[in-house]
């Protein structure tokens, strides 16, 4: 059977974002100085292939402190940040403990802390459940932080100083929502606080930015990515609103179901800040069995950003 061509727009920035490569880096440096086990509190970032492999170089990923034994082993908390009880629940243990937590979730812990000793009522824009809300809910003490997902939360909020608030947002949001979330914040309570520079990170703006170049232009489009990961699914959501709605998100090559592509003549694609690029080449390789696949890039602008990993791990 002859094949068909196809086109494939690869959205440029993409896939691992500084945050994510650091997190990483910590896993692999701790197995390497201390050997394994390393254990992980949930997982370092949002994205199975990586879970995977760093467990097959022995990590070993957890949701609750209770399930590590006292064996003096390194635990590390994911990127996506924890609440103050948890490194205070591994000092009563004594747990030997390296935070993994992304810079940037760091900048919104350390907001909503200086609002908090302000005097602010802090208003979290964000998705509830998510590991980041948690723990940036849980820099702060029960019920300093009120939760908003969208306009009609803001609608909906009930405060008693409305002079004294403040908002933060989670770092994975859609721009575009959070804005307009923001708008809303601002039109009902005038006096609200904000970031002194916005908390959706550069990795997410960038990415977002990067599917609205290429959405309009393909007729279909797809993201690398996890099920759970908020800026994976943020991309399918921005291709949909931007001229693409035939738009999915798939973890692997092997969840491809080629059919899918029947009538595509243009396959954008984009993969989310904790999925690797090998997981991109693996779906244009794929696509080359049942196409005859052209490449072209759409890139709107260069990431150069790089965090330092703890002193701890490069230290003899």
């Amino acid at each position: 059977m002859e094949k068909r061509d196809l086109k494939i727009v690869l959205a440029a920035p993409r896939g691992f974002c500084a945050g994510v490569d650091r997190a990483i880096q910590i896993v692999e440096l701790a197995l390497q100085k201390y050997g394994a086990p390393v254990y992980v509190r949930h997982e370092i970032v949002h994205n199975k292939f990586v879970v995977d492999s760093l467990r097959e170089k022995g990590a070993v990923f957890v949701e609750d402190l209770g399930e590590i034994p006292n064996d003096g082993q390194p635990v590390i908390f994911s990127a996506h940040g924890v609440a103050k009880s948890v490194p205070q629940r591994a000092k009563e243990r004594n747990m030997f403990y390296i935070d993994a937590t992304c810079p940037l979730v760091s900048k919104v812990h350390r907001e909503a802390e200086r609002h908090y000793k302000s005097g602010d009522k802090v208003i979290l824009i964000g998705h509830e459940g998510h590991p980041e809300v948690i723990g940036t809910m849980g820099q702060l003490p029960d019920g300093a932080v009120v939760l908003v997902e969208d306009v009609a939360d803001v609608n909906a909020l009930a405060v008693a100083d409305q002079e004294n608030l403040a908002y933060c947002t989670q770092t994975t949001l859609s721009v575009d929502d959070t804005a307009d979330v923001v708008a809303a914040l601002q039109a009902r309570f005038p006096n609200i606080k904000g970031p002194r520079k916005e908390d959706i990170c550069y990795a997410t703006t960038n990415r977002q930015a990067a599917m609205k170049a290429i959405a309009p232009i393909s007729d279909a489009v797809m993201v690398l990515g996890a099920p759970n990961s908020s800026n994976s699914n943020r991309l399918v959501e921005v291709a949909a609103l931007n001229g693409c709605p035939k738009s999915m998100l798939v973890q692997r090559v092997d969840e491809v179901d080629w059919a899918w592509l029947d009538g595509v003549n243009i396959l954008g694609l984009s993969a989310g800040a904790s999925a690797p690029e090998n997981l991109v080449d693996e779906v244009i390789e794929k696509a080359r069995t049942y196409f005859n696949v052209t490449l072209e890039e759409v890139s709107i602008t260069q990431e150069n950003v790089n965090f330092k990993v703890p002193r701890i791990l490069t230290v003899a």
